[in-house]
């Protein structure tokens, strides 16, 4: 009898490294994304770099087109409030 229960408790001693080690592996393939997801954007950043340390004109370029967002943006968000604040008038009337 002692054979049949160290049996048992080895199969399920088994059954629980096997659970363990697919679960690990599992942890490992989504580490490894996250390792290839950072080299790719470190990847971009020593690009970056180069870019802007051999032609400065990009870094300018890259400076005016953010305002030029910027202004645009917040004349969009202007223009949708004003809309917003004439479409809620209770004394318009709409043609």
């Amino acid at each position: 009898m002692a054979t049949m229960s160290e049996s048992r408790g080895e199969r399920e001693l088994h059954d629980r490294v096997v659970q363990e080690l697919n679960h690990l592996s599992k942890e490992m393939e989504k580490m490894v994304e996250v390792m290839e997801n950072v080299s790719v954007q470190l990847t971009w950043m020593a690009y970056d770099m180069v870019v802007l340390r051999t032609s400065p004109e990009v870094g300018e370029s890259t400076r005016k087109l953010e305002e030029e967002f910027l202004q645009c943006k917040n004349l969009l968000e202007t223009t949708c409030i004003e809309a917003i604040g004439r479409s809620t008038d209770p004394g318009r009337i709409w043609p």
